[in-house]
């Protein structure tokens, strides 16, 4: 039996559908795979962990990988060479999310996407591909409004002690947090930005709180302002749409920021992953 396997990873996890004969065989999440932090030798220690990939690798024939962090031919080599060494039999492809995310959003129509997950990012589509920019500075020059920047402004605030005294019992309480663990964790652990983004879950667990719907739209106004409106300047009539947790997860927030800079949201999809399945098991 042919399979084709779909993979979108962000700096979580990564999102894997196994398919044949536009039937999904398997669905499931493993760590993230990310270039930046994954060598050949991770990547494949980790395909070699999951039961569906041992199962049907000699089955797969063509992977469709889209993922944070394959912003050179280099690191996209990287991911193809650690596959390669599992999937013996398979044709690899091996894109930027945001390509992924592009294709989820508009199919083959033309638009504007931006991500908006454990990081953020944002791009023209022409209906084919990504037109390159400037963009993806990463999570610690970047990542405006992403969960990564709302977990910064979480700990700033701890720290410095400008988060109010309710909101600071709670993160204490939650996080069983101090100053020495929360530099601890930010600076010397591996992948900060995984941690950072985890913070998210407290504006989740608290909706209603004034002082973090605020921290909510600075982050959405900076993701829109840096990021969407000068694209909608070089493309004034295109549709907007966002892909990612946060985007989804706060959608009353993004959608008021995208009306206060002057346009309407097309489509906020959570999750990219079903919607490339579809494309691409109708495409083979």
């Amino acid at each position: 039996m042919s399979m084709v396997a779909i993979i979108y990873s962000g700096s979580n996890y990564a999102d894997w559908r196994l398919a044949a004969k536009g039937r999904t065989i398997a669905s499931f999440k493993t760590s993230s795979i990310n270039p930046f932090f994954s060598d050949e030798k991770y990547i494949l220690q980790l395909l070699n962990k999951n039961i569906n990939l041992i199962h049907h690798a000699e089955e797969i024939k063509r992977i469709y990988f889209f993922g944070a962090g394959v912003l050179s031919t280099e690191l996209k080599n990287t991911v193809i060479n650690g596959f390669s060494l599992f999937f013996k039999f398979a044709k690899i492809s091996v894109e930027h999310d945001i390509l992924g995310a592009a294709i989820a959003c508009c199919k083959t129509e033309p638009g504007i996407v931006s991500i908006c997950g454990s990081g953020s990012n944002a791009a023209w589509f022409d209906g084919k591909k990504i037109k390159p920019n400037n963009y993806g500075l990463g999570y610690v020059l970047a990542d405006e409004g992403s969960g990564n920047w709302l977990g910064k402004q979480l700990v700033k605030a701890y720290i410095n002690e400008s988060l109010p005294d309710h909101l600071r019992r709670k993160f204490a309480k939650k996080y069983d947090a101090d100053r020495k663990v929360l530099l601890d964790k930010v600076y010397r652990q591996k992948q900060p930005a995984l941690y950072l983004s985890s913070l998210a879950d407290f504006f989740i667990d608290n909706p209603d709180d004034h002082y973090l719907q605020s921290v909510l739209m600075n982050g959405f106004n900076k993701l829109i302002d840096t990021y969407v409106l000068p694209l909608r300047k070089q493309y004034p009539e295109a549709k907007v749409h966002f892909a990612g947790s946060i985007a989804a997860g706060f959608k009353p927030y993004l959608q008021q920021a995208a009306n206060n800079a002057g346009f309407e949201i097309a489509f906020i999809l959570k999750e990219p992953i079903n919607n490339l399945l579809t494309y691409y098991s109708n495409k083979n």
